[in-house]
């Protein structure tokens, strides 16, 4: 008799997992530090704020950092300065940008937002990233941005794409909300393009519940950020003498948001932010660990495709991706409900081909109705499960390694 499989994921229902998506990364330690900040009386953006930015852009060697309450509002406040009137080098209305179809919304919408022409681009699927080349081939007369994703840990040829935006007078935004911590060719990635963003959800490399963090070079740049962030505000900014018929306490200078974290999120982010490099390590350690039991397991048989590092890359992992080989994939969906049942939590990879999301047929972002092969297969094969900041133990590889290998029984 034929099997029969389910053909939707179903949603977990109070579901109590033995190894979930996510540990508890946040702390005492941490979470002492925003009560500290409750008992002062200052919760909002103040002293502790500045603080974090500051050790912020010195690590990754920047002249500017300026926290915003979360990754998608630095995204946000990239795109606005992009085309801002005080920026000598900005795009308008109308003028196109490239993005690669995997990736997050709100890395995508504020591009949208400002009045850009989207054109997208594939992806890698063994490297989840872009490759250089097919980038540049789809620039054309209109590209006045380029936005790469650092897709869950790590990137590839930025520094080539750099080059390229630089001699075009391309602006290059780097979403780094996925790879806090990773360095190509030994460089920071998020400090390779005109505006780097980062993200402290909980989910992320180090977390302050929610929060994000822009970093860039160039003081117009930064000044722009900084009024935009707050109402596009004046404060601490030196413009009282060039109005003395305003109040110097409300000069508003620009357009603006209220994108401001506040300083609960900054005291956790910088304990947390102490914490990075031994997360890194333990996470890079646990994901050896996991891909070393399985190879060498007497059920290996090349079932899945684990994630390729790039040459130049020193990755920075928040979660473990994985991808169901070709002769597996009609059976991801009942595989998904089978370990999801064992106690095995999971996620699809980012948003798959954004361009079969709803929203981007809603707004006509893929009028040409191009498949985008890369992209596709990551959907269609693709899962991602937790990756830990405490240190993997022999139980929860044996775990894992039963659970995934219970795809052998869907034949």
């Amino acid at each position: 008799m034929k099997k029969r499989f389910l053909h939707k994921i179903l949603l977990p229902k109070n579901r109590k997992y033995i190894y979930p998506l996510l540990d508890r990364g946040l702390k005492k330690d941490d979470l002492n530090q925003g009560i500290n900040v409750l008992k002062s009386g200052m919760i909002t953006m103040g002293k502790k704020t500045s603080f974090f930015e500051k050790i912020f852009a010195k690590k990754l060697k920047v002249k500017y950092a300026l926290m915003t309450n979360s990754g998608s509002s630095a995204n946000l406040l990239a795109a606005f300065a992009s085309c801002n009137p005080l920026r000598k080098i900005r795009f308008k209305s109308g003028d196109n940008a490239i993005i690669q179809t995997l990736c997050w919304p709100t890395s995508l919408w504020p591009l949208v937002q400002t009045g850009l022409k989207i054109n997208f681009v594939d992806v890698n699927p063994e490297t989840l990233n872009v490759n250089a080349d097919e980038v540049l081939k789809k620039v054309n007369k209109k590209t006045k941005v380029i936005m790469i994703i650092n897709v869950l840990g790590q990137s590839t040829q930025i520094d080539k794409i750099r080059s390229f935006c630089k001699k075009k007078k391309i602006i290059l935004i780097e979403d780094n909300c996925e790879s806090l911590g990773a360095k190509y060719n030994n460089k920071y990635l998020g400090t390779f393009g005109d505006f780097g963003t980062f993200s402290f959800f909980y989910s992320h490399q180090i977390t302050s519940g929610e929060g994000g963090m822009i970093v860039c070079n160039d003081k117009t740049d930064y000044e722009i950020l900084k009024s935009l962030r707050s109402h596009g505000w004046s404060r601490e900014l030196k413009y009282s003498k060039k109005y003395p018929n305003l109040d110097p306490r409300y000069i508003f200078i620009n357009s603006g948001f209220n994108l401001r974290p506040t300083d609960i999120q900054a005291a956790i982010g910088i304990s947390q932010f102490k914490k990075l490099e031994t997360f890194k390590k333990i996470r890079i350690n646990n994901r050896r660990k996991i891909i070393n039991y399985i190879k060498k397991h007497k059920k290996w048989d090349n079932q899945f495709m684990f994630i390729e590092v790039p040459k130049k890359m020193k990755p920075s992992y928040m979660v473990f991706p994985i991808l169901l080989s070709d002769k597996y994939k009609k059976f991801k969906v009942p595989f998904i409900n089978h370990i999801e049942s064992l106690g095995l939590e999971t996620r699809p990879i980012i948003s798959g081909s954004f361009t079969n999301q709803p929203s981007s047929k809603l707004y006509k972002l893929n009028s040409s109705k191009k498949k985008y092969i890369g992209a596709e297969k990551v959907q269609k094969n693709g899962f991602v499960i937790g990756l830990h900041t405490q240190k993997i133990t022999s139980d929860q590889i044996k775990f894992l390694a039963n659970s995934l290998f219970s795809i052998n029984n869907f034949k």
